[in-house]
């Protein structure tokens, strides 16, 4: 009865824990990283021997969840006094995904497999940062334009319209990825992805609007019917739909709809900064309005296209 015992909780450790058994089989692996656009380091626990560690045929080199494509190296050059590999890939890898590589004989016996990865804090930030500033929903992809020029007139009215867009943004994502995973994927609805993100958005639009009339009525009659056009707003509807393409997790859903209410906040702000300064500037009485605001939303979208292929993690 005790070695049964022991073999299930033995059993139990080794279906729970994982990744205990493969930092056993790759002690000799100190770090790994990616490095540049087509380089990935590795430096090892010791020194190896560096004909097999500098021979290219010896190493293989794929995406975890694309095992069968194989890439291409053009170089194993030995660092670090033989600490140390760097591989050269033929093509730029995709850092975003995780890839297996594997190295023959260099114990002298089987082959050592590991995984390498970017540093999953540094992705959800890129997410974020993705989301705010490179891929700006408003400059960069020209959506809740409505919505935008409706409210950017005054800073006080932007910043309150960025700060309950980014609420609505939040709680929408939230139970948008909550029904896409447990209900939607589990019962084959995906082709009701549209009507119930949308009927999500109505919901938590309708429960902002209540709890702002009594909350702040001076606020609530600031934005007018805007308010109410959240709901069919583009960028609240395209956070679900892009979650549910990419299959993102929860962490990676909040950190996206948080960008993109903190990237409608940053480009309501800064319009209607200047706004407020068009007002009493010397301008043709033709462009006066939303000529001229289009106008600078145009400076502003070339602006943020200096931020195109940015790459911080």
């Amino acid at each position: 009865m005790r070695i049964k015992l022991r073999q299930v909780i033995l059993l139990a450790f080794v279906l729970l824990f994982p990744g205990v058994l493969q930092a056993a089989e790759t002690d000799m692996i100190a770090e790994k990283s990616f490095s540049g656009t087509n380089e990935i380091k590795v430096l090892f626990a010791a020194k190896v021997n560096t004909a097999i560690a500098g021979d290219m045929s010896r190493y293989t080199v794929y995406e975890e969840n694309d095992p069968d494509i194989k890439l291409a190296l053009t170089a194993a050059t030995i660092t670090d006094e033989g600490r140390g590999v760097t591989l050269k890939f033929a093509e730029p890898l995709n850092s975003a995904n995780t890839h297996v590589v594997s190295i023959r004989d260099l114990k002298g016996e089987g082959a050592i497999d590991f995984k390498v990865s970017k540093s999953y804090l540094g992705y959800l930030l890129s997410i974020l940062i993705s989301a705010m500033l490179i891929n700006n929903f408003v400059f960069t992809k020209y959506l809740g334009l409505c919505v935008f020029f409706g409210t950017s007139k005054r800073k006080s009215t932007a910043k309150g319209m960025g700060v309950v867009f980014t609420i609505v943004m939040l709680v929408s994502a939230s139970m948008s990825w909550f029904f896409y995973q447990y209900i939607l994927i589990p019962y084959n609805l995906n082709f009701l992805q549209i009507v119930v993100f949308i009927g999500l958005v109505s919901l938590t639009v309708q429960a902002v609007d209540t709890i702002l009339r009594k909350v702040n009525p001076v606020l609530f009659n600031s934005f007018g019917v805007f308010l109410v056009l959240v709901i069919a707003n583009c960028i609240i509807i395209a956070v679900p739909l892009i979650l549910a393409n990419n299959n993102y997790n929860y962490l990676e859903t909040f950190m996206l709809a948080l960008g993109a209410g903190g990237g409608f906040l940053l480009a309501l702000y800064l319009m209607s900064s200047v706004r407020e300064r068009l007002e009493i500037a010397k301008i043709p009485s033709s462009f006066k309005g939303l000529p001229i605001a289009f106008i600078v939303a145009g400076q502003f979208a070339m602006a943020f296209l200096g931020f195109s292929g940015l790459k911080l993690f």
